[in-house]
């Protein structure tokens, strides 16, 4: 494998922090999300820092390679680029698909605005290692994939975190980008072992690693980047950097932004991690459950994660319905967008159950499942297409759980997910909350429930404002004829008449069913 240079230490750029960010001392590199910006339009804050010499890195959150459609040739094309246009090292995305249904099942496209985890399993497997593949071809440096934080456990997994992670970089080459508090966040919610996973990963692969802060509410992680780091992050950092030396250490923060000097702090907290490492210090002790300290990694959720899961996540779901404002968890803040992840835990969620060899196994992909007597099984991609459509439809657009799959930690994620899609719409679109005032945030989340996100934010901040006129809403005279004027200059002459709503009402009723 190709030796990357090194990157040094760096943070998440943002618009928000990007005065606070170039006065920061000692920064070697800055990663921004690739699809906030323009190849021809620069913010002058990266301008400035690239003159400087600060290397910047483009976060890909949109290809969705771990779904079963090949990879989308124009958002490729928009990755290479912003890639050559930041003259950048490398490219990264995830590990996670965002889409589903279309051509592949002949179902209706559905969008889920957030990633989403891949089974682990054999043919999941194949799908995504074809996939990258093709990403690989098509874009001019080197690309790196990060391991997400996930609420769903699907159903027969058949390889832990870390040996798929192993057989991607084995067969595709290509390059890690580990997140480490995606790991601590799986630790609380799901019960899973960082050590484990740290053990199973082909560590010369990584290619940098994420460092975010998060909170604890009801017994379970919420993965904000919008909170401090917590010592647990930092010390699984330590036991990476016990392993190996990673090329690059980053920063993420993508909401409630602390003054420059808190940023500092983080990444001198950061540096010192790295300075502390035996592999930099030899002679030192390995930090972690090496050092006598395996209660802040390993810690007692291995043990008893399931029953007090499950418990956290009844909480959990309780809280959500009384404050839908409260920002979510477990994945992280990478989306277009700083929008935060709803977390919870179960039995389902263990490292254990998901130990290959277990008796407990179900079809990964129950709708690819073949019956005795039937027809052959489709492909591994149409399977996993059926699969992740029938998942998603779940999530968003209000269809019964699929088989295997935790009815009540749907609900809990399908919240999740409305709730940032509200929060992305009204950064988007920030005169809908100026309009329906402290309305907004009820109207769209009755909205988003049963009706799936189309073709990204922006239409779907049309599709619900066009939603409440047609529904004779708001009922302030004011505010409604405001919205209409905003709708009409953005989408037609007027609203759709009844024939058009008729046929957008039918397409919703089959998508629901």
């Amino acid at each position: 494998m190709k030796h990357l240079d090194r990157l040094g230490t760096g943070i998440g750029w943002r618009p928000e922090i990007a005065a606070a960010v170039e006065r920061l001392p000692g920064l070697d590199w800055v990663e921004v999300v690739a699809e906030n910006v323009c190849p021809g339009h620069l913010p002058e804050s990266l301008g400035r820092l690239r003159e400087r010499g600060v290397t910047v890195v483009p976060h890909g959150v949109s290809l969705g390679l771990g779904g079963a459609e090949r990879p989308d040739p124009r958002r490729l094309a928009d990755l290479a680029e912003r890639a050559e246009a930041l003259g950048a090292p490398l490219v990264t995305e995830h590990i996670a698909f965002v889409r589903a249904g279309g051509a592949l099942t002949a179902s209706p496209a559905l969008e889920a605005g957030h990633l989403l985890p891949v089974p682990r399993t054999r043919d999941a497997l194949d799908v995504l290692c074809e996939n990258v593949r093709i990403a690989q071809d098509s874009l001019p440096v080197p690309l790196a994939l990060e391991n997400i934080a996930a609420l769903i456990s699907w159903p027969g997994e058949e390889m832990t975190e870390g040996r798929f992670l192993a057989e991607l970089v084995e067969r595709t080459g290509v390059r890690l980008l580990i997140d480490v508090a995606n790991l601590h966040t799986n630790r609380v919610n799901r019960g899973e072992d960082p050590l484990r996973a740290l053990d199973e990963l082909p560590v010369e692969a990584i290619a940098y690693v994420h460092v975010a802060g998060g909170m604890e509410r009801d017994g379970v992680w919420h993965d904000t980047h919008a909170h401090p780091v917590p010592r647990p992050v930092l010390d699984i950092l330590a036991e990476l950097c016990s392993r190996t030396d990673p090329p690059g250490v980053l920063l993420e923060r993508d909401d409630d932004f602390p003054p420059a000097e808190e940023l500092a702090a983080e990444l001198d907290a950061i540096r010192a991690v790295l300075a502390a490492s035996p592999l930099r210090t030899p002679g030192r002790r390995a930090p972690g459950a090496s050092a006598g300290r395996p209660d802040l990694i390993r810690g007692t959720a291995g043990a008893n994660a399931p029953n007090e899961a499950h418990e956290a996540h009844e909480a959990s779901e309780a809280h959500e319905q009384k404050d839908p404002n409260t920002p979510g968890a477990a994945n992280g803040a990478d989306e277009p967008d700083p929008a935060d992840r709803a977390g919870a835990a179960d039995q389902a969620g263990t490292a254990d159950a998901r130990d290959e060899g277990s008796a407990a196994h179900q079809p990964a992909c129950p709708a690819a499942a073949t019956a005795p007597g039937r027809a052959p099984a489709v492909t591994a991609r149409e399977g996993l297409g059926l699969a992740q459509a029938a998942l998603l439809s779940a999530l968003v657009a209000g269809t019964p759980a699929p088989e295997g799959f935790d009815a009540r930690r749907l609900r809990v994620q399908t919240r999740a997910l409305a709730a940032k899609r509200a929060d992305v719409v009204a950064r988007v679109a920030p005169e809908l909350p100026r309009i329906l005032g402290t309305g907004y945030r009820t109207a769209y989340l009755d909205y988003a429930m049963s009706r799936p996100m189309r073709d990204g934010y922006r239409r779907d901040a049309l599709d619900f404002a066009e939603y409440l006129l047609i529904a004779g809403r708001p009922e302030d005279p004011v505010a409604r004829r405001r919205l209409s004027h905003w709708w009409q200059d953005r989408a037609a002459p007027r609203p759709p008449r009844r024939a058009t709503r008729f046929v957008r009402a039918a397409r919703a009723a089959l998508v629901r069913r």
